[in-house]
């Protein structure tokens, strides 16, 4: 019995201690850009605008309210969101701000 639990845990505890390594891996969360989220009317229009980096060193595009805006021909912006994605800790990662509005 005891020799089953001593093999069970030499098994059992590199899979255990590499558990935090892989918390990182993928991340992909969506953070609204507003507090008063109580009575917020979305609109009819959407825009995106992404900015992306690869490696931490080389980045591109515009993942600003104003480049979003303008990509859904939003004049009034009424709420915002913004939606991160990261693979492997930062070797990719894509930042994307979604407005609402008309």
């Amino acid at each position: 019995m005891r020799a089953n639990y001593e093999r069970t845990m030499k098994l059992l505890r590199p899979a255990l201690l590499s558990l935090p390594l892989l918390t990182g891996c993928f991340v992909n969360v969506k953070i609204p850009l507003d507090t008063d989220l109580d009575r917020t009317e979305l609109g009819a229009k959407v825009g995106e605008s992404s900015a992306q980096s690869i490696l931490w060193l080389v980045f591109w595009g515009d993942s600003g309210t104003q480049a979003a805006a303008r990509q859904g021909g939003i004049t009034t912006i009424t709420h915002a969101d913004r939606q991160i994605l990261t693979i492997l800790f930062g070797v990719y990662a894509r930042e994307t701000t979604i407005v609402y509005g008309d």
